[in-house]
């Protein structure tokens, strides 16, 4: 089939897209330039702030969608029912539980001391950052950690600085409505159902008040990058012709949530309308049961891209499916329906096995590209980010009962848990290639396959095949390291904390000890904890980046926690955690 006269149009949009997809992949933050101020009118000025409730809409919802009614369902048992541990194991255990609350304080004092109240800290230089409007992200991103990890004292200061952000003010010319969501909303949210401190409930609902603005576009489908200070002013707003499908697919959870502490439907009905086209659309795609990681929410098309992944750009979308299910105690069943479609979908078509010196038994989630005749290939790549699937398929097995899923859970966990081991600092790189088995069964390692593969990704099949490995530093069955860093991400401990509170499997608390050890011994400065430029390097060269991303505090560190805590700590039968770690309590 011939590319369509609409496909050809999209192309003038690539460019941004590609940028935007850059931006996410590696969920690094760009600061802006040029910052510009701005003073709400008095007349609509509350305690501060500006009150976005009385900020007229352009396009009103005249009818709402309800949150669902009745008695939740009884969910299955998710959590493994654990045994009574014994003396010694509880002692280890203890001592692991307190290395990783040292880290975390270390961290946050630094962070109180020298960027307080700014989205992040530069752990080298010890300066402030912001890449989230200002509105201190590492602060908010940690509270329902402070409280998890018993830091009461901590949690009530900034409990007590975080209700002073004001959301009216920002240097930033637009924000990322997703980032926003995910970290703020969620926050708050979060925190709230851990203390009930109702302070943290009215922050909440005043970001939500502003981020139903986002929604107030003529087809209601949200701006993804929102200039939210035109949007105060009365500015038109229209939806964006290219966005990622994580970006307008992962706001249901925080909406949803909001809605339901507060018994105002508003904020699921704006969510619930983006859901329910992409169940309507789920079908349609180039790869049926999956969507692809660019969609137009101005035409409200989600079809026409032809490239699909569980990684980065479409992460979180999915995700969500199962935990949109728990949260909503099993009464919207679009959300099983969707989980099951997308997750069969995605088996087929983006998961691969990697050929291993070991024959490891593992899978890896990669990139499937289709052309325009439903034609295409996998890319038989791997992400760190893409480590958070072990996680979802694995919930997912449990919540459905699917023993299938919960074993593609168990193999793609293990998949990044070997893909750690590989590498010489015992981290695995952001983005890599490695040669793939035939097919997702058992496969012999083939050096002279691995070698071939390793040229044909140099692009010189002449070339001295030891000294490229040699020179490119690849690990064996590694074809190449596209990406080295590591930027304290928490994807593959979160699939190891989950996989263990399901299975109980003892090897998973050593994993994650193991893991620990090597990100902290390698990635500590001065002050805290910074991003590594190049996880190949074993000869002493490793180097530390002044980056700190908010998500060290409220994931990374807080998956760690967990592990080596109490299994009734946050129990996955009474909550379902946000893609940026934040659980939210499962109504009963």
């Amino acid at each position: 089939m011939a590319i369509s006269p609409k496909m050809k149009s999209y192309r003038l949009l690539l460019a941004f897209a590609i940028f935007a997809a850059v931006l996410f992949i590696h969920r690094d933050r760009v600061a802006y330039a040029g910052f510009k101020s701005w003073s709400a009118s008095s007349s609509l000025v509350f305690g501060g702030h500006v009150d976005w409730s009385q900020v007229p809409k352009q396009h009103p919802v005249t009818s709402l969608h309800a949150l669902p009614t009745g008695k939740p369902k009884k969910l299955p048992k998710i959590q493994y029912s654990f045994p009574t541990e014994s003396s010694s194991e509880k002692t280890l255990r203890e001592e692991r539980r307190l290395a990783v609350l040292d880290a975390f304080k270390r961290a946050w004092n630094s962070y109180r001391e020298h960027a307080w109240m700014a989205d992040e800290l530069t752990p080298i230089s010890g300066e402030k950052r912001n890449t989230f409007a200002g509105w201190a992200a590492t602060l908010v991103d940690a509270l329902d950690t402070l409280w998890i990890m018993g830091l009461k004292a901590e949690f009530n200061e900034a409990v007590a600085a975080a209700v002073s952000i004001d959301f009216a003010s920002t240097a930033q010319e637009e924000i990322n409505v997703f980032e926003t969501t995910i970290r703020y909303m969620g926050g708050f949210l979060s925190a709230y159902d851990l203390s009930a401190d109702e302070r943290l409930l009215v922050k909440a609902k005043e970001l939500g008040e502003m981020l139903l603005h986002a929604f107030d576009t003529p087809n209601h489908m949200p701006i993804t990058r929102w200039k939210v200070m035109d949007a105060r002013r009365g500015a038109p707003q229209i939806a964006d012709p290219v966005t990622l499908v994580a970006e307008i697919g992962s706001l249901v959870m925080e909406f949803t949530r909001l809605s339901q502490i507060t018994g105002d439907s508003r904020w699921f009905d704006a969510t619930h309308r983006v859901m329910k086209l992409f169940e309507e659309q789920q079908s349609k795609t180039h790869v049926p049961g999956m969507w692809p990681i660019l969609v137009n929410a101005r035409e409200m098309d989600l079809t026409w891209h032809t490239d699909f992944t569980l990684g980065a750009m479409s992460d979180s979308a999915y995700e969500y499916l199962p935990k949109m299910y728990a949260l909503l105690g099993g009464l919207e069943p679009m959300y099983e329906k969707m989980y099951r479609d997308a997750m069969n979908a995605a088996i087929r078509y983006t998961l691969w096995r990697p050929m291993t010196p070991d024959n490891a038994d593992i899978l890896i989630a990669g990139m499937a590209h289709v052309d325009a005749n439903h034609k295409g290939g996998l890319d038989f790549q791997g992400q760190h980010l893409v480590c958070f699937a072990g996680g979802m398929f694995a919930l997912g097995g449990k919540l459905f009962n699917d023993e299938t899923h919960l074993e593609m859970g168990r193999k793609l966990t293990d998949g990044c848990i070997w893909t750690y081991k590989a590498l010489p600092l015992g981290i695995m790189p952001e983005v890599f290639h490695m040669v793939e088995c035939p097919t997702n069964e058992p496969c012999e390692w083939d050096e002279k396959a691995w070698h071939k593969e390793v040229l044909r990704r140099k692009g010189d099949e002449n070339a001295d095949v030891l000294k490229v490995i040699a020179e490119e530093r690849l690990p064996p069955g590694f074809s190449s390291l596209d990406d080295r860093r590591y930027i304290l991400r928490p994807e593959a401990i979160e699939s190891v904390f989950i996989l263990y509170r399901i299975t109980g499997r003892k090897d998973l608390q050593e994993t994650a000890w193991r893991m620990f050890n090597a990100i902290q011994e390698n990635t500590k400065t001065a002050l805290a904890n910074g991003a590594l430029a190049d996880v190949s390097r074993e000869d002493g060269k490793v180097s530390v980046t002044d980056s700190m991303e908010s998500f060290w505090l409220a994931e990374t560190l807080k998956y760690f926690y967990l592990i080596f805590s109490e299994p009734d700590v946050i129990s996955l039968d009474d909550f379902t955690f946000n893609t940026e770690a934040h659980p939210f309590r499962i109504p009963k």
